[in-house]
């Protein structure tokens, strides 16, 4: 069996793998909180853990694999956003949630097996809130009920901050019911304008941190394998997320491991209104970028450095996007019946090499091993909807001018006069087209700027 190495920001090195159980390999990722459209950023965890959920399966199989992704469907930003528009919070969450699917499908990304809602798990809140009460780790005050910071000695761990760097360094909210300026909310009180449920402490609704351990321990167990999301949760969601998850469920691992990935800049920048470059998914996709390129451009840099998105790295993304489903569509088997390259998952194995497994991709693409290329396209995630229309490789038939520059440079090698054939090459990259020769074949691959009425004067 292959061995996966992850790199586990609990413990701060490179581990292997070695899940409770390999025939229940579980992974929780912290999801959006559904009240707009999901920015670039919010997208790179998706890609990056669908990644990792492709290779789970491909080790220990698809149906040994439980991947749990949240929705975060109460919280104030919806409360907000309910208020502007008069709008209700039911239409808003579930319009944003389809919203989420359908521009993280257009990435390539796999639905995860479960995608729980919070508003789903109100009565599991409550129960874990009063288990950490009766165990003296929270205290109900004026209707909220806070966590007990200074009752976990671990507090902080996982973000290596001391308590008191973070009472320095972080906006805390000073409130009189607080017995500690760390300690955070895990029930607060509702009024006539917000969502509210039962509870023992008041009319009110949950703390977004006690939302995705109420949801993880009903669905995945007190304990499970990894836990993924952005390094913008590491503090404080996660850290928070252990607390009260350990002291709910004492001498529990909570997450074995905890992946983060890096942030996402935009042309060596931080993404900002501000700055003119905050861009959604959408965006994107309605500005002509396909969500294969999207894809492409995020996996070429490693999950834990800083990714920069730049216009230039996708018109590259395309191109080779175009030049990779060009040899892939010529594959003479189907994809399940093709072993997966070793190189491939090799690089996925140690701790999600992307950059490197796009590098066995062009190997494979260098070589013309359509097969093998197209198995690996499927691993990486390019081909989850089929042939995308953009590569629009069946509408333009160019076996004609193939055949013809190949026979001119046959004609070229017994006269030595090779002026028709840079004539033709040259025609056909000014259409946009990259003009690929072996000594068997010539291959015409559609780029970016392809025009194919510029092909009419070669008729």
């Amino acid at each position: 069996m292959t061995e996966i190495k992850l790199h586990n920001n609990k413990t701060r090195r490179k581990e292997v793998f070695e899940p409770i159980d390999r025939d229940n390999v579980r992974m929780y990722v912290c999801g959006p909180t559904v009240y707009d459209r999901a920015h670039l950023g919010n997208a790179r965890p998706v890609v990056v853990f669908d990644v990792l959920y492709r290779l789970l399966r491909h080790v220990y199989g698809a149906d040994k694999v439980t991947y749990a992704r949240n929705f975060t469907d109460v919280e104030d930003k919806i409360n907000v956003r309910a208020a502007e528009t008069g709008r209700k919070i039911s239409d808003i969450t579930n319009e944003t949630i389809q919203w989420f699917l359908d521009d993280m499908g257009s990435l390539g990304a796999m639905e995860p097996n479960l995608m729980p809602r919070a508003t789903d798990y109100i009565p599991q809140m409550v129960t874990m809130i009063a288990g950490l009460i009766e165990k003296g780790h929270a205290y109900a005050a004026e209707g909220h009920v806070l966590f007990a910071v200074d009752s976990y000695k671990a507090y902080g761990a996982l973000s290596g901050r001391s308590v008191d760097d973070m009472i320095a360094g972080a906006r805390v909210e000073v409130a009189p019911y607080k017995k500690n300026p760390m300690d955070f909310v895990l029930w607060k009180p509702s009024d006539e304008t917000q969502p509210g449920w039962e509870s023992p402490w008041s009319w009110g609704r949950p703390g977004w941190h006690i939302e995705c351990s109420a949801m993880a321990d009903d669905l995945l167990g007190k304990s499970f394998d990894i836990h993924g999301g952005g390094n913008d949760l590491q503090f404080p969601h996660h850290e928070n997320e252990i607390a009260q998850s350990c002291c709910a469920n004492p001498g529990s691992d909570f997450a074995r491991v905890w992946m983060h990935n890096e942030m996402l800049q935009v042309e060596g920048k931080k993404m900002s209104k501000s700055l003119g470059n905050f861009f959604t998914v959408r965006d994107l996709l309605d500005q002509g970028i396909p969500g294969e390129v999207i894809r492409f451009v995020f996996l070429s840099t490693h999950y834990r450095k800083p990714m920069d998105w730049t216009a230039e790295k996708a018109r590259e993304a395309e191109k080779t996007l175009r030049k990779w489903y060009a040899i892939s569509e010529d594959a003479g088997v189907a994809p399940e019946e093709k072993e997966a390259d070793p190189e491939l998952i090799s690089a996925l194995a140690d701790d999600l090499n992307t950059p490197r497994a796009i590098t066995a991709c062009h190997r494979l693409a260098n070589a013309d091993d359509a097969n093998q290329l197209r198995k690996n396209m499927d691993m990486l995630g390019f081909y989850e909807q089929g042939l995308p229309e953009w590569v629009n490789l069946g509408q333009q038939d160019l076996s004609h001018l193939e055949t013809e520059l190949f026979n001119l440079r046959e004609t070229a090698k017994a006269t030595k006069d090779f002026s028709a054939v840079d004539q033709m090459k040259s025609s056909l990259i000014g259409a946009g087209l990259e003009v690929q020769m072996t000594k068997e074949s010539v291959k015409l691959v559609p780029g970016i700027d392809f025009d194919a009425s510029k092909l009419e004067a070669l008729k």
